[in-house]
């Protein structure tokens, strides 16, 4: 063996591993939610106790679980998930002559043991199986749990068509397409684009010849898959490495600014309806007294990109801003490999004392522009 020979395995070893590892627990991820909603929808049908709780009751187990990953918006996506697939209970029911894994087995004896001695019987909405599923059935769901992230189905939930969702269902199993990608493709009307076409087939094809496929890295990046491992990662969204570089300088050069700013997150998450979303960077200004929201994109302006930044400005506004707060700013750095774009996002600042404190405080459009033509000069030569 030579030393190339020995890298080579080592690589390879590694990547098998990995992915295995990786494909394993988001399995337990996926069947751990479907079990936690089956639960919760058991208890609202058939609870003793239900009506004391009602509306709440999300709130009230979110609070007494107290774990990581079991928020009232994550137990509410698992009732969501149980109630779009109670099909995955007849997998895990019934008894089958397919080769399933570990989990799935662990899964199905947990389910067994729930109906025999805990009482739950068929409910009118999602009957427990009177027969058995048929292989082709069977396989297609192992398949879902098997090959598709729970960050996947969380996007796949939110269709309500049945046809539609299952058109989004093959697109992920056969394509293996990240979770951005596929919202890309729910976005733009994919499913409707192809029903339109004169040849499905075709149409489908040039749909699959644009997907970067998902990796074992992508995956590990979703906030559920961290969550359910109980990490407390600096980063839970998807980024480039060539935007975390950036994002890592810029902090520490607006902390050299001095000027107020004090640093509070990054990557902020927020919620706004049932999505989270992430701010790159948020400091708060001793001087202005309000927030400051930065957001960083490795690519030309965008109208979608002030548009992001200004529902961001907008949520600040009604959820943290206090009393004696001004109304945030945003800053939008917008970069190519050529040249840099700095916009700022100034939505409600009507006050003139305050607009001429604000181009006083914060740092100069030019300011921040060479400081990402320096950075991405340093990137470069690297």
């Amino acid at each position: 063996m030579i030393y190339s020979d020995l890298i080579s395995n080592i690589e390879q070893t590694h990547s098998v591993f990995f992915k295995h590892t990786t494909n394993a627990i988001n399995q337990s991820l996926t069947i751990r939610n479907w079990i936690i909603g089956f639960y919760i929808v058991e208890y609202e049908q058939k609870g003793k106790d239900r009506a004391e709780y009602g509306k709440k009751l999300l709130q009230s187990l979110a609070n007494n679980l107290n774990q990581r990953g079991l928020s009232q918006r994550n137990l509410n996506l698992f009732r969501k998930f149980y109630l779009v697939y109670p099909e995955i209970m007849q997998l895990l029911t019934a008894q089958s002559d397919l080769k399933q894994s570990s989990i799935l087995q662990l899964a199905t004896a947990k389910l067994k043991d729930a109906v025999r001695t805990k009482g739950i019987q068929q409910n009118k909405k999602n009957p427990l199986p009177i027969k058995k599923f048929d292989k082709i059935e069977n396989s297609y769901l192992i398949s879902l749990i098997q090959k598709i992230s729970f960050t996947h189905f969380v996007e796949l939930i939110a269709i309500d068509d049945s046809v539609k969702r299952k058109f989004y269902e093959l697109l992920v199993l056969n394509s293996s397409i990240s979770v951005k990608e596929l919202k890309r493709q729910i976005n733009t009307l994919a499913f409707e684009r192809v029903g339109l076409s004169n040849n499905t087939e075709k149409a489908i094809e040039k749909l699959k010849s644009k997907f970067t496929p998902t990796s074992p890295q992508d995956i590990i990046k979703s906030h559920y898959f961290l969550e359910f491992l109980d990490f407390n990662a600096p980063e839970l969204v998807e980024e480039t490495e060539l935007e975390q570089a950036l994002i890592n300088h810029l902090q520490g050069f607006i902390l050299e600014l001095g000027d107020g700013f004090c640093f509070e997150a990054r990557q902020k998450r927020i919620l706004i309806g049932e999505k989270y979303y992430f701010i790159d960077l948020v400091f708060y200004h001793r001087v202005l007294k309000c927030h400051i929201l930065i957001e960083l994109k490795v690519n030309d302006f965008e109208y979608t990109n002030a548009s992001q930044l200004n529902t961001y400005l907008n949520f600040y506004k009604k959820e943290i801003m206090l009393k004696t707060d001004n109304p945030p700013v945003g800053i939008l750095l917008v970069t190519d490999k050529d040249k840099a774009l700095v916009e700022y996002a100034t939505a409600g600042m009507d006050k003139n004392l305050f607009v001429s404190k604000y181009m006083l405080q914060l740092p100069q459009k030019k300011q921040l522009e060479n400081f990402l033509n320096d950075e991405l000069k340093m990137i470069k030569y690297e």
